[in-house]
């Protein structure tokens, strides 16, 4: 939840021409950096309640340790609308996967349907509606794959944090505030803990299952966005430690789809010949 949600983009990734190899090219040099807005500042001093941090250890640990996992997450975030207010978009996505280096994300969503696999070897974008298929040499683990996928075809999932090898790392970076708000039943139907995580950057708020320590829901709003849009996510059908069928990082339809190469849909055109 540290960056911002691209939801659905692969469309664009698709229709750029730039080849990319996940495991060896480097970033393109940025373009020249223009002065961001700057951030509001937090209105609370720095206050981090060990109560907090030792709920999200927990829900961290649990998942670091699972070796393998599926859950559903259910994505919403706002978009501005010409109205000027804002739009509510949803994505569904299926997850599966399975550590160190096998990971698989059905999206649905208010948009065409997304297909991701990644075996270890390679990593496959598979857009069913154009039977069109990004493939690319990936790293040898989900995070360097994240990140490689990020950094060359601007593909990110807005749960990232919780399938990573190190939850609590990504959670604690930079962090200023961690507080308790309470308990809930709300979310899921299980009984849950609130916290609170923020820095100048990103404010969290987080539901763990106070029994099963797994992430319930997130809501997370960006410092730097000056309308303060919301993103949230929300979990089920959380499944650790069961064995995947071996079929399950890649789709016989990936053999029929029309191959092209992944790029950063912001990339430059390729220079004609």
């Amino acid at each position: 939840m540290k960056a911002s949600i691209s939801a659905c983009a692969l469309a664009a990734i698709l229709a750029m021409g730039a080849t990319a190899t996940f495991a060896q090219q480097q970033p393109q040099a940025p373009a020249a950096p223009t002065a961001p807005p700057t951030p509001p500042k937090l209105r609370l001093k720095v206050e981090i309640e060990p109560a907090a941090m030792a709920l999200v250890k927990a829900m961290s640990d649990k998942l670091a340790a699972a070796k393998t996992m599926s859950f559903t997450a259910v994505t919403g975030y706002e978009s501005p609308a010409r109205t000027g207010e804002p739009l509510l978009y949803m994505t569904l996505s299926q997850v599966v996967l399975q550590r160190p280096d096998k990971l698989r994300v059905i999206t649905l969503g208010d948009g065409p349907e997304t297909e991701f696999y990644y075996d270890g070897r390679t990593a496959q974008a598979f857009e069913p509606a154009v039977n069109l298929v990004a493939t690319a040499e990936a790293p040898k683990t989900i995070d360097a794959m994240l990140l490689a996928a990020y950094q060359h075809a601007a593909i990110y999932f807005p749960f990232t944090d919780v399938i990573v090898s190190d939850p609590m790392a990504d959670f604690s970076k930079g962090l200023q505030i961690a507080f308790v708000v309470g308990k809930s039943r709300v979310v899921g139907g299980v009984p849950t803990d609130i916290v609170v995580l923020a820095d100048q950057a990103t404010h969290l708020q987080l539901w763990i299952g106070s029994d099963d320590k797994l992430p319930r829901m997130i809501r997370a709003t960006y410092m730097n966005d000056p309308s303060r849009y919301r993103h949230t996510i929300e979990f089920s059908d959380w499944k650790l430690g069961e064995a995947a069928p071996a079929d399950t990082f890649t789709s016989p339809r990936l053999a029929g789809a029309r191959k092209i190469p992944f790029a950063r849909p912001d990339a430059p055109p390729p220079a004609k010949k």
